[in-house]
């Protein structure tokens, strides 16, 4: 039987290893970042930007966490907002507070996205980005390559995994006993051989990347990808995960 690592936050984990196990395949979780919530700061007025950008899950989660508690009377304003999501999952998570979302990229990645949005309607105009500690900064970047304006507010920190943690996946990797190891985020790639201590990895280990945009922040590490699904979510992960390890 063939073991995957995951190094999605635990509380995100369940999901992805069942759509693993389904396919007959044992996982490791290995969560490479921890998620907290960043304190001090607050929700600027929503109706000052010309767009809002949220490229993840938890920015969702922890804005809208600390909006519904504090500033709930700008929960409209949201609403009437220009949003944009990257992916499937984070769109979703607006809709369930209904706050709906500029039509999704077919790649879902941040540049991608970008390239989808005529760059007159950025020009001179001011845009919120909901981020987390280690977001790459793609969005910022481009947005101002176009003559706009970026408020970056971080509502989210990523914390590396412990020591106890970390020396059991080295053991398991020197072991042999891991055949894939899965990233679903460049922080949980960065984190992952930040916390390994070197990028030297036994040949026989396939890398997986779940979109573009962690392939991209994987080679920039000096890391080959073997494994991309089609469409980038969770249940195509995993498939294209298990379709590459019948192959060995």
């Amino acid at each position: 039987m063939k073991t995957v690592l995951v190094t999605r936050p635990k509380h995100q984990a369940e999901p992805f290893v069942r759509e693993l196990e389904q396919y007959g395949l044992r996982t490791v979780v290995f969560p490479t970042i921890e998620i907290r919530p960043v304190v001090g700061w607050s929700v600027p007025e929503l109706n000052r930007f010309a767009g809002i950008f949220f490229t993840s899950a938890n920015s969702v989660q922890f804005f809208l966490e600390r909006l519904l508690e504090q500033f709930p009377t700008e929960l409209p304003n949201l609403q009437q907002s220009r949003v944009w999501a990257v992916g499937k999952t984070t769109a979703g998570d607006l809709a369930k507070h209904g706050v709906s979302t500029q039509p999704l990229p077919k790649i879902a990645d941040a540049v991608n996205l970008m390239a989808e949005i005529d760059p007159i309607e950025i020009k001179g105009k001011t845009f919120l980005f909901v981020r987390g500690s280690l977001s790459l900064g793609t969005i910022p970047e481009l947005l101002a390559q176009r003559g706009g304006i970026c408020v970056e507010l971080t509502v989210y920190d990523n914390i590396q995994p412990s020591l106890e943690e970390t020396l059991n996946v080295k053991t398991l990797l020197l072991e042999g006993k891991l055949d894939c190891l899965s990233f679903t985020s460049p922080s949980t790639a960065i984190n992952f051989f930040e916390a390994m201590g070197n990028k030297e990895l036994p040949d026989n280990v396939l890398i997986a990347a779940i979109g573009t945009t962690t392939s991209g922040a994987l080679k920039k590490l000096g890391i080959r990808v073997d494994i991309i699904p089609e469409y980038f979510d969770g249940p195509n992960f995993a498939k294209a995960i298990a379709s590459k390890l019948t192959e060995q």
